[in-house]
């Protein structure tokens, strides 16, 4: 199992297989004539795909800008050897209040639909990443990001199961188990306070298991705050690896 860390590639993290990036800051689809730096440590993923100024659902919706923008970001994506790109973005997804959920799912699968062919263009997943109900009122568990993928109806348009918006909002793994067909990525981080494996001991086994069950066979990024990530890094890939094993 190759094991990355979200970070800058202005800090490499010492232990891990890869670097998570950050495709606002990273790739910066927004900027013309851009190219991604080069990195010795390989980027695999990239996450925070929308800046939360580019809405996606509710009445302010600029779709062509938004396809604009993934297409862009999809061939810097692929010029920089990234894989997998993280669609959390809860700023740009938040519905407004007032709005109907029905509308902004009918918003959220017709900009899928479109970016769907153009992500497979460029030979990358952009995977759907469920926020915890204290972050984002939209796309809460697996579940329904699984729905909504399945309704895109494109290969390159899968999902992501976070470990630590699961645990918050008493989610288990019962939902990787019963919607695996789409899962393309995984993030991890304990639960209290969002600390990388191994701070506060929490026991990841049991979501490690049911990946393992199902065949998974993408990467794991820690997702988690840090102290001093320099120092901590390595024993957060060393627990969180044999844990791994374990499971």
């Amino acid at each position: 199992m190759q094991i990355g860390i979200c970070t800058s590639v202005a800090k490499p993290p010492p232990a891990a297989d890869f670097i998570e990036e950050n495709i606002q800051g990273y790739l910066k689809p927004d900027q013309p004539d851009f190219i991604p730096a080069k990195t010795a440590l390989p980027v695999r993923a990239a996450n925070c795909f929308l800046p939360g100024a580019l809405k996606c659902v509710g009445p302010s919706v600029d779709q062509s800008r938004l396809v604009r923008y993934a297409d862009i970001a999809f061939q810097r994506a692929k010029q920089a050897g990234i894989e997998i790109l993280v669609f959390g973005s809860g700023g740009a997804r938040q519905i407004p209040d007032g709005f109907p959920k029905a509308k902004a799912e009918e918003q959220f699968v017709a900009y899928l639909k479109e970016i769907g062919p153009l992500a497979g263009k460029q030979g990358v997943t952009v995977v759907i990443e469920p926020l915890n109900s204290g972050e984002c009122n939209f796309i809460n568990s697996v579940p329904e990001a699984d729905t909504l993928a399945a309704a895109a109806g494109h290969s390159n348009i899968c999902i992501l199961a976070d470990f630590f918006h699961m645990q918050r909002d008493g989610q288990t793994p019962e939902d990787i188990l019963r919607h695996s067909q789409r899962l393309r990525h995984v993030h991890v981080a304990e639960k209290a306070k969002r600390t990388a494996p191994g701070v506060d001991g929490d026991d990841f086994r049991p979501f490690l298991r049911a990946l393992k069950k199902v065949g998974y066979r993408g990467v794991i990024s820690i997702e988690s705050g840090w102290g001093d990530m320099a120092a901590e890094a390595e024993a957060a890939v060393l627990e969180l690896r044999k844990q791994w094993e374990e499971a």
